[in-house]
C-alpha cells in the first residue's frame, strides 16, 4: 500500500462521479478549507439540458470559489472547477482547460474519462485520481492512466458507493493507492 502523499506535491486533484455521487461530492465539497493548496477538478456526468443550480449548489456548501471554467482559463488552485454540462473538460500542457462537444464517450459527454487522460498526461506523478459512485464504466480507463503515469489513485469502497457499477469497473481494471469511504476521502483531502 502506498504511503499517503503529501497534498503540496501534486498539482491538481480530479474527481469523477455519476448516479448516486452528488451527495459524496457535496461532503467533500463542504470539507474542502478556503485555502485549499490545489485545484479540485470535477467531472460528474449531469442531466445535459439543465445548466442551471447544479454550481450554485455547490458554492452554497464550498468555502471555495466554484466555477465551470471556459475554453483556455487558466487553472489556479484555490478553485473547484466542475466540467460544464453536456461538453467534455480537458486539461492541456500549459495548465489550461479545453471545451468540446465531442462524440459522447461511454454514453457520457462530460466523459470521466477524458478529463482523467488529460490531467495523467498532463500532471502524471502529479496527479490524484478520485473515482466515486456511478452506473457506467466512464473513469475506469481514466483513474488507470493516472496510475500508469505515477499518480495516486483513490476509488469509493464500492460496498458505500449508491451505485457501485463505475467503482467495480475501476477495480477490474486496477488496484488503486485507496479503496476509501466517504469520510475516509474527506480525511484524506
Amino acid at each position: 500500500m502506498a504511503l499517503l502523499p503529501n497534498l503540496e506535491d501534486y498539482k491538481a486533484i480530479v474527481i469523477g462521479g455519476s448516479a448516486g455521487s452528488f451527495q459524496v461530492v457535496s461532503a467533500i465539497v463542504e470539507a474542502l478549507p478556503a485555502n485549499f493548496p490545489i485545484p479540485v477538478i470535477f467531472c460528474l456526468h449531469r442531466l445535459r439540458n439543465i445548466r442551471e443550480g447544479f454550481v450554485e449548489a455547490l458554492q452554497f456548501k464550498s468555502k471555495m470559489p466554484v466555477v465551470e471554467p471556459y475554453d483556455k482559463q487558466k487553472i489556479k488552485p484555490g478553485f473547484i472547477y466542475l466540467a460544464p454540462a453536456n461538453y467534455h473538460l480537458s486539461v492541456e500542457i500549459g495548465n489550461t482547460f479545453a471545451i468540446s462537444s465531442e462524440d459522447l464517450v461511454n454514453f457520457s459527454r462530460p466523459s470521466i474519462d477524458i478529463s482523467f487522460i488529460s490531467v495523467a498526461y498532463t500532471y502524471k506523478h502529479k496527479a490524484i485520481g478520485i473515482i466515486l459512485s456511478g452506473a457506467n464504466k466512464d473513469g475506469a480507463t481514466g483513474i488507470k492512466k493516472v496510475q500508469l503515469q505515477g499518480g495516486f489513485t483513490i476509488v469509493q469502497d464500492p460496498t458505500e458507493a449508491t451505485i457501485k457499477t463505475m467503482p467495480d469497473s475501476a477495480l477490474a481494471l486496477i488496484k488503486p493507492d485507496r479503496v476509501l469511504k466517504t469520510q475516509a476521502i474527506i480525511e484524506f483531502l
